[in-house]
């Protein structure tokens, strides 16, 4: 029978690859809160000591996980939410039609909030085992990476760190509970039977549900299907973990990628799901070793994010090759001053919207971005709250930091959500405003290596539009030009609405550049929004 244990609460609306993430979020907790405990003088009795040294570890800890300003902020674009439970560090996220589903790793709560009446409803889940444990405790929380919605009842369904998959039922309001095989499962999806797929971080394989021989509290249901691990011969199986998953339900293949934690090294599978086995694996090149979001094109071709730098990429099936792109350099609004020459945005998670665009996440550039597969053309929206607890700001900053962005959804309409996980905040981006200013670039240059192209960038206005020009290219992993030089022929742009103009972008090729394709994107943006466009230069 479901578990129907529950709490249900109403009120109004008042306001470097996954292991990287994973390991190193828990890391710098450790680090924050013995830190933290240094710095609690030591006087009074050892009882007061312990105290007090708790209290300001709970209060620094509760600064960098649970927000230092929990009201909600607004842009242009995004306007955010505030949750109605304190600290509950949200992760997995999930749309259904004007209701969207969110699971608090602290609290263990699944939540949903009406857009429609800003109201929220909170179901306590049955089993949370950090759920009472004190912010001390180091992790104090139980991620869940995906939360998704069945096509047959509208089920909501999401992964639980504990080796655990839940699934609710929205019309009696009961979990059921499911043990599953995979080690810390993350990603998960559905095929066209409404059957499950799923990956565990701590996991080398690929793994299937039957949704129909599932029993709860049990392990019933559940395979696991092993991947090829050759391709990582010499590298401890502690270090491979899984990064991403997307089931292609047209060509009946799932894609599954692999990683190892530090050793440059990443993997694509293609498992075919009426032979079962596994069709194709691809080795992708030492610097996209940290494969991580997947999604498909509307053409079949399988897009990437690498968490460990400022690059996505496409994969080609059919060509059997990789194009990378890059998302715009690290803005220094994150550090409260200039931007660090090694800082990457870090491109997590991706999903496709309703038109064919695709969306990702930039975890540490604190932007939430749009990918046109067709037009290679990049929007970037800007999202506009800060903690300085995660990054190296300047000490003179008043403003700093990413607000952590760890998932997100987007609906058929290209309205999408996400999720604030050290801000208790969800935010909706309203990508159906237009952007005030967009260009035009040629497809294609060709340069010889020590010389210069003239690139013509035409700069256009919908609206009003203030900004500043911007480039980034593939010739290094966080968008840098390496040793080559990009110079604009003005830095800034001012154009009234319907205005346009054209500004030259004078690019000169490294005298050491390898001959080659890269990618430099060429655009302009303002403090909430950017617009770049992907030009391709051959090096010769």
């Amino acid at each position: 029978m479901p578990d129907s244990s529950r709490k249900k609460i109403s009120s109004p609306s008042s306001k470097k690859i996954i292991v990287y993430a994973i390991i190193g979020i828990v890391a710098v907790a450790a680090v924050y809160i013995v830190m933290s405990s240094r710095s609690v003088p030591e006087i009074g009795s050892p009882a007061t000591n312990t105290q007090q040294t708790d209290e300001a570890m709970a209060q620094r800890f509760e600064q960098q996980f649970c927000g230092t300003n929990t009201s909600p902020n607004s842009n242009a674009y995004v306007t955010e939410v505030s949750l109605p439970t304190q600290c509950e560090m949200p992760v997995g996220i999930a749309i259904d039609g004007t209701k969207v589903w969110y699971v608090s790793t602290k609290g263990g709560l699944l939540g949903s909030y009406d857009s429609v009446t800003g109201t929220f409803a909170e179901y306590e889940i049955p089993s949370w085992p950090t759920r009472l444990l004190p912010f001390t405790s180091v992790p104090s929380w139980l991620m869940s990476w995906t939360v998704k919605l069945d096509g047959i009842g509208g089920n909501v369904w999401f992964t639980d760190q504990n080796n655990t998959i839940w699934r609710f039922n929205q019309s009696t309001e009961a979990f059921d509970m499911f043990k599953v095989p995979a080690k810390y499962p993350s990603m998960m999806d559905f095929d066209s039977n409404g059957n499950l797929y799923f990956i565990g971080i701590n996991s080398q394989a690929l793994f299937f549900g039957n949704v129909s021989k599932m029993q709860n509290a049990t392990s019933e249901g559940f395979r696991e299907i092993s991947l090829p691990l050759e391709g990582f011969a010499g590298i401890s199986l502690d270090l491979v973990t899984s990064g991403g998953l997307v089931v292609d339900n047209e060509q009946n293949d799932v894609w599954i990628s692999l990683l190892a934690f530090q050793q440059k090294k990443g993997q694509l599978f293609q498992y075919d799901i009426e032979t079962d086995r596994i069709i194709r694996i691809v080795d992708l090149p030492p610097e996209l070793g940290s494969p991580v979001g997947m999604e498909l094109d509307n053409y079949g071709n399988v897009w990437v994010a690498d968490h460990g730098t400022s690059t996505f990429f496409k994969y080609d099936p059919t060509m059997d090759n990789i194009t990378r792109f890059v998302t715009s350099i690290a803005s220094p609004k994150i550090y409260g001053g200039s931007t660090p020459p090694n800082a990457y945005t870090l491109p997590y998670w991706i999903d496709k919207g309703g038109d064919g665009s695709l969306w990702f996440n930039e975890h540490t550039g604190n932007k939430m971005a749009r990918f046109d597969p067709e037009e290679l053309a990049l929007i970037e929206y800007w999202v506009p709250s800060q903690n300085r607890a995660w990054t190296l700001c300047s000490p003179e900053a008043t403003a700093c930091g990413i607000a952590n962005v760890m998932q997100f959804a987007v609906d058929p309409n290209n309205q999408l959500w996400f999720t604030e996980w050290t801000e208790n905040k969800i935010a909706k981006l309203d990508a159906s405003k237009q952007v005030p200013v967009s260009v035009l670039t040629p497809a294609e240059v060709a340069v010889s290596r020590g010389e210069s192209t003239e690139i013509k960038v035409t700069v256009r206005a919908s609206s009003d539009f203030d900004g500043e020009m911007m480039a980034a290219g593939t010739f290094t992993p966080n968008g840098a030009l390496g040793n080559s030089t990009g110079i604009f022929s003005e830095e800034s742009v001012s154009l009234s609405s319907g205005g346009s103009k054209e500004v030259s972008y004078t690019f000169t090729a490294a005298d050491n550049l390898d001959p080659g394709q890269y990618m430099i994107m060429l655009g302009a943006g303002n403090d909430d929004v950017s617009y770049m466009k992907a030009v391709r230069v051959n090096i010769i």
